[in-house]
């Protein structure tokens, strides 16, 4: 077993229940209202939590990780809303790059900058990015995802072939859920593939620690008036399949 102790985190139980299911070894350690869970997972060092839902309790939960629990490396999956015209729902988006869409300490700093820290983007690890890419491009190509979700919820949420898209992810403490709201960020941050309320904030602790993160996310909705419909569902019947199949094939 190497010495490698991996991160993995969701914002929401269902985001992680799955891969904590599968842990070998497993023991529960509760720390400032978070239960944190320890293992093996295919050999490898784990340690999984759910941080609840955004940038704040994202930011406590993986400070915790790298203080507490010496993690080496860092995995974020969980769902998100589809902001470019080429996302469907089903597909999944890998952070090449990070900002928080809804930072602005204007006139003192510029709008999308960390104060003080002189940063709007947070890049991932080359390397890990390539590593992601390669497992989630695997599980496509063989089509392993329609192998362990069912028909019929594929098509309750028309999915036919998902596709991998790597780019810019938006985090914000902001679900959104109308047309117009879609429309300012895209005015905003043109080549923002997606929205979330988590990733950016984790980025960012990452970085400031020297922690390398992946941050994969599966498009749920079209970030739109639409995008409440069935979201409870998509994410037991699709997006907990997604993260357990592809953290399964990253780390093996």
């Amino acid at each position: 077993m190497s010495n490698k102790i991996i991160g993995i985190m969701g914002a929401i139980p269902e985001e992680i229940n799955g891969i904590v299911s599968l842990l070998t070894n497993k023991k529960e350690h509760k720390i400032g209202k978070r239960t944190y869970y320890t293992g093996d997972l295919n050999n490898q060092n784990v340690v999984v939590v759910y941080s609840r839902i955004g940038k704040v309790a994202a930011a406590t939960t993986v400070s915790t990780l790298i203080l507490e629990f010496k993690i080496t490396e860092l995995i974020f999956t969980g769902v998100a809303g589809g902001i470019h015209s080429s996302l469907k729902i089903g597909d999944i988006v890998l952070g090449k790059s990070l900002i928080q869409h809804d930072m602005n300490a204007q006139p003192l700093f510029p709008a999308y900058e960390i104060p003080l820290l002189g940063k709007s983007y947070f890049d991932a690890d080359t390397t890990k990015l390539e590593l992601a890419t390669t497992a989630i491009l695997e599980l496509l190509e063989q089509q392993h995802l329609h192998h362990v979700i069912s028909d019929k919820d594929l098509k309750k949420f028309n999915i036919h072939q998902p596709q991998l898209h790597i780019g810019l992810i938006g985090s914000g403490d902001l679900f959104f859920s109308t047309n117009n709201q879609k429309e300012k960020l895209q005015a905003n941050i043109k080549d923002v593939l997606c929205v979330e309320m988590e990733g950016a904030a984790v980025a960012q602790v990452c970085y400031e620690f020297g922690i390398s993160f992946t941050i994969i996310r599966t498009i749920s909705d079209q970030a739109d008036d639409h995008s409440t419909v069935d979201f409870q569902s998509f994410i037991e019947k699709i997006s907990n399949v997604y993260s357990i199949e592809i953290i399964k094939n990253i780390i093996k």
